[in-house]
């Protein structure tokens, strides 16, 4: 089975889970550990931090946190295309749900969607994407080589970063000037981190797809690796990631 909405090409059967039983168990860990999940609407057009609150077995859902917006929360329970997504144990989790309902849990609004059929472990993979702040987003500085075939000059494209890890980045291409093609590789590609901080990588094109918005406008999202990047700059992604995820942790517990 290839996920193209949310793996590209890659071919993710290997990982997946059909067992209900390990599935449950799973879900369980999630709640019982207080894992934050990264829940992400509409192919990853909107992603905000949940958890699950309770597996309910009997009744056949999973009952997660919601939003801190109403706005938020209509447009996911409205979507038929949600997907999951945390780390346990140092594995990558993730599960999708193409319904999603309001519900009340101890007494306190809540939503709650069907316990998935399938989960996927990434067990191979290490790296865990960290949505980056939307608010004040990352830029990455892409050097696009002279095409001589066409007659294009070199010139750089300047564009978002929507999430990262230890091992690449999420790109927003609004005005689709990249070369989208799956092993492309961007040389010398500058990324700007907060304080100051630039680093300087190669990118390899991973994944591509589409993300259609309210307005009617089709942008495009690029899944790509960091390609042999020195220690310093793997260093500086991790401070930056650990950074991240201590300011969700403080806004989960209401102390950010």
């Amino acid at each position: 089975m290839a996920l193209n909405t949310k793996f590209g090409t890659e071919d993710v059967s290997p990982y997946q889970i059909h067992s209900r039983r390990e599935i449950l168990s799973l879900l369980r860990a999630m709640q019982e550990r207080g894992q934050l999940v990264s829940m992400q609407v509409n192919g990853g057009a909107e992603a905000v931090v949940t958890s699950v609150l309770e597996v309910n077995e009997d009744e056949g859902i999973v009952v997660i946190d919601r939003a801190p917006s109403n706005l938020v929360n209509q447009r996911i329970i409205e979507s038929d295309n949600v997907s999951f997504e945390t780390l346990l144990d140092s594995i990558r989790i993730i599960f999708f749900s193409s319904e999603v309902s309001e519900c009340l849990f101890e007494e306190m609004p809540a939503l709650s969607i069907p316990v998935p059929a399938i989960l996927i472990r990434l067990q191979r993979r290490e790296h865990y994407r960290v949505p980056t702040p939307v608010a004040n987003p990352l830029r990455c500085t892409v050097r696009i080589p002279e095409d001589q075939a066409s007659g294009q000059a070199a010139t750089t494209a300047v564009v978002t970063v929507k999430d990262i890890s230890g091992g690449g980045i999420g790109l927003i291409d609004e005005k689709k000037l990249l070369d989208n093609t799956i092993g492309k590789i961007y040389k010398a590609c500058r990324i700007d981190l907060p304080g100051n901080t630039t680093l300087t990588v190669d990118l390899q094109i991973r994944n591509s797809h589409e993300i259609s918005l309210t307005t009617g406008k089709s942008i495009r999202k690029l899944g790509c690796m960091f390609v042999n990047p020195a220690s310093a700059t793997e260093a500086a992604v991790q401070r930056y990631i650990t950074k991240l995820e201590r300011e969700r942790n403080a806004r989960a517990t209401g102390m950010g």
